[in-house]
């Protein structure tokens, strides 16, 4: 019989320890998000991100800024969040207005206040493995395979989909786990064949129900990072959860499963980087 991995239950009792850790540690860790724009569902993320802050300890500023937000106000807030000592770990919800450059943007943050992971020093140190902080979503997954008792090593690892944010991290980190890794991708031929290889099959493609049964091989572990809509609104995931549910060990939801672990490790990026700053000015006396 499959067993649900639940990303909620898993993410409370991650906040749980976390919550403790701060307690004790002698800085109190500050985050800051900063939207630009009116989009809805970017709007909704940093609300939860917010709260979550609140729920473990972690203070949080969050800046709300019109969409014509110039490219030199942007950079100028970036800057000074840079040189603030209250915060920590410096967020910019993407997708960004189309007259402003992410890559730009990305730049500008401190590496060392980079909680998203996405400035190419960290993207270095993740690929060499020698990283302070990990993107939230990757590390969201490996997270709930670890507390589930599932050890990529030696598994066949398959990773459908090769965007900077979730792909291609994902796929480092399953490597660095010790896993056998394969990444599809629009151009992949016999996509099925492929998938049906799998040990570990993680999805992270944004179609809905793309993944279907007959990708899926007997006893695999199947982990479902997409968030998209129905016809009717619903949140579901890239996996058609009924079918595939009847052939995997282990199947994570959509809602309920990676989504919840995605903020609890931004949570954590920024723990460490106050944890990093913290005893980098020690250090300097």
């Amino acid at each position: 019989m499959t067993k649900l991995i639940n990303g909620k239950e898993i993410s409370a009792s991650y906040r749980a320890e976390l919550k403790e850790k701060i307690a004790s540690l002698p800085v109190r860790p500050g985050l800051a998000v900063v939207l630009v724009g009116n989009d809805p569902a970017s709007q909704v993320y940093v609300r939860n991100k917010s709260r979550a802050c609140e729920e473990v300890g972690i203070y949080s500023e969050k800046y709300t800024l019109p969409e014509e937000t110039t490219r030199e106000q942007l950079l100028s807030l970036i800057a000074q969040l840079n040189e603030s000592p209250a915060i920590h770990g410096i967020l910019v919800q993407l997708p960004l207005p189309r007259h402003l450059d992410p890559e730009e943007v990305i730049l500008a943050i401190d590496p060392r206040k980079d909680v998203d992971a996405f400035h190419p020093v960290n993207v270095g140190k993740i690929m060499i493995g020698n990283f302070d902080f990990l993107p939230c979503t990757p590390a969201g997954v490996m997270e709930m395979l670890r507390r589930s008792g599932i050890d990529p090593a030696g598994k066949e690892c398959v990773v459908i989909g090769r965007s900077n944010i979730v792909g291609k991290p994902m796929a480092m980190l399953l490597l660095h786990a010790n896993a056998t890794v394969t990444v599809c991708h629009s151009k992949t031929r016999d996509l099925a064949a492929v998938c049906r290889r799998a040990d570990i099959l993680v999805s992270a493609v944004g179609k809905p129900r793309f993944v279907t049964a007959d990708m899926v091989k007997e006893g695999a572990v199947v982990i479902d990072v997409g968030t998209n809509r129905d016809e009717n609104g619903k949140l579901i995931g890239d996996v058609d959860f009924d079918a595939v549910s009847q052939k995997t060990s282990y199947i994570s939801p959509v809602p309920g499963g990676v989504g919840p672990m995605t903020i609890t490790m931004l949570l954590r990026n920024t723990v460490t980087a106050a944890e990093k700053i913290a005893a980098e000015q020690a250090k300097q006396g």
